[in-house]
């Protein structure tokens, strides 16, 4: 069961790696919020295509948990995916990839806080290193920045981005026992329909760009890898080994994220990032060896095969 959660979770983090790539080569050829609704209604097309015989059976328990299945759209979708595609209006997609590895972090804490979910000190060290690892991409390898360091607008909606995904992942303990597409459906719908107002919104501004031949693959591309099959192998992910674990593993999308960048959006490695990268890394691997012994998934087991 594990090394099946590991392979699904680096494969959703392989995802969204390219998913803050796709954010800033979309830039020129589509606005960010057409991108979230259209990436959306995309993928609700797409899932249901496969899935109307299986929410017709699931419905009895998802009408139940309709408001659950709502908010995890609202929230672990559209919210984290509009801030992170105008966070990419503003900086780096580099820095956005590597941001996002203070979402652990802040899912250890609030399930500390919360439900008072046990953490080792090999976790604690390997968060350490993990911040060192964003501090040293932040200060662009020079640390004695931080000291005059200023927030910008980019760094202001990938924080409103962390907070989303990180209180949708501990959402996650109590979602139905319903199928795979069941549970893909419903969320995604809420994402169509919540990132509607935001299109609007954008609209209003004048500010709606309307997808070229580029936008359109990039579009594509978020509505089947990051939007659908990113999702489903994260939660799977959570469910087989935890939240806390689990939420580890999105240390991944830095690495992945850079290296994307490098190869695709032309943007300079340099060996700060190297050290950042490997730093992430072994927070990873020393978080997760020193985990609790008695660590258990958050969640509980669901027939989504």
């Amino acid at each position: 069961m594990q090394a099946t959660a590991y392979i699904c979770l680096v494969i959703a983090t392989l995802c969204w790696g390219g998913n803050s790539v796709a954010g800033k080569l979309a830039v020129g050829h589509i606005s960010p919020m057409m991108l979230t609704f259209l990436r959306w209604f995309l993928a609700v097309a797409l899932i249901a295509l496969i899935s109307v015989p299986q929410l017709k059976k699931d419905w009895p328990i998802a009408r139940k948990n309709l408001p659950l299945l709502l908010c995890y759209g609202a929230i672990g979708y559209t919210l984290f995916n509009a801030m992170l595609y105008s966070a990419v209006q503003y900086t780096t997609a580099i820095n956005v990839a590597i941001e996002q590895a203070g979402i652990p972090m802040l899912i250890f804490l609030l399930n500390f806080v919360f439900f008072r979910t046990g953490i080792s000190l090999a976790q604690c060290f390997g968060f350490a290193i993990t911040l060192v690892g964003v501090a040293l991409t932040a200060a662009h390898g020079d640390l004695a920045t931080l000291l005059q360091l200023q927030l910008n607008r980019g760094d202001g909606l990938m924080l409103i981005a962390i907070v989303a995904y990180s209180l949708y992942t501990i959402f996650l303990r109590w979602k139905p026992r319903v199928d795979w597409r069941t549970l893909m459906a419903f969320p995604a719908f809420a994402a169509m329909l919540t990132s509607l107002p935001l299109l609007l919104w954008e609209a209003g501004r004048d500010a709606a760009q309307w997808p070229d031949q580029a936008g359109w693959s990039i579009t594509l591309y978020m509505a089947i890898f990051p939007s659908l099959l990113a999702q489903i192998l994260y939660i799977k992910g959570v469910e087989a080994i935890g939240a806390n674990r689990a939420g580890l593993f999105i240390n991944l999308v830095p690495v992945f994220g850079t290296l994307l960048s490098v190869a695709l959006v032309g943007e300079t490695l340099q060996s700060f990032h190297m050290v950042s990268l490997a730093l992430t890394l072994g927070g990873i691997a020393i978080a997760e060896i020193g985990r609790p012994k008695a660590s258990a998934p958050t969640v509980p087991a669901s027939p989504v095969d």
